[in-house]
């Protein structure tokens, strides 16, 4: 167990330095991957929560499931955020076409467009991930104890990444672009 620790004291930081890493490659903005990252403890709330309603010690099973969980929760809110820049990137288009400042109205409707066109695939991905998971955290049999303490971060997570990614993220943006308009005036 002390071996397994010491190396998850080295994995889990070259894990959530790796996702840093390539979420800057992608987006090339460090406030969006801070508003990434930002929702990671979120999401992990969530997986602590179910943790301890079960009463799972941590172990490497238990961390090993919270990994998969960040890298689950980061390409679900990079999905979330590429559709409300696409949507923003539209607003804006349209109010140049139409000579006008962008205006503050302007932001919340393309961060509710964006928003609503994730939310069904945000839902089917939370909803496959956890049926899937679900028979494998209920289930008994040879190997089931360390399956179920795999499984029980991921779907305790993928609840509270759900939340977050519906509401925290489109907020956190809309917050960052009205700032960013108040500071262009």
């Amino acid at each position: 167990m002390e071996r397994a620790r010491q190396r998850l004291a080295v994995v889990v930081p070259v894990t959530l330095v790796t996702i840093l890493l390539l979420l800057f490659l992608h987006f090339r903005n460090f406030t969006e991957v801070l508003i990434i990252l930002g929702t990671l403890p979120m999401a992990l709330a969530g997986s602590v929560w179910l943790l301890y309603l079960l009463d799972y010690n941590l172990s490497v099973a238990v961390g090993v499931g919270m990994i998969a969980l960040a890298g689950v929760a980061v390409e679900i809110g990079v999905v979330m955020l590429v559709y409300l820049k696409q949507a923003l990137k539209q607003v804006r288009h349209d109010a140049k076409q139409e000579d006008r400042a962008l205006t503050p109205g302007d932001l919340v409707r393309a961060v509710e467009a964006g928003a609503l066109m994730r939310v069904r695939p945000v839902m089917m991905t939370v909803a496959a991930i956890i049926a899937g998971l679900l028979p494998i955290m209920l289930g008994s049999g040879t190997g089931s104890e360390v399956m179920r303490r795999i499984a029980a971060p991921m779907v305790g997570g993928m609840v509270s990444a759900t939340l977050l990614t519906l509401a925290v993220i489109p907020s956190a943006l809309l917050i960052w672009q009205r700032l960013r308009l108040r500071g262009s005036k």
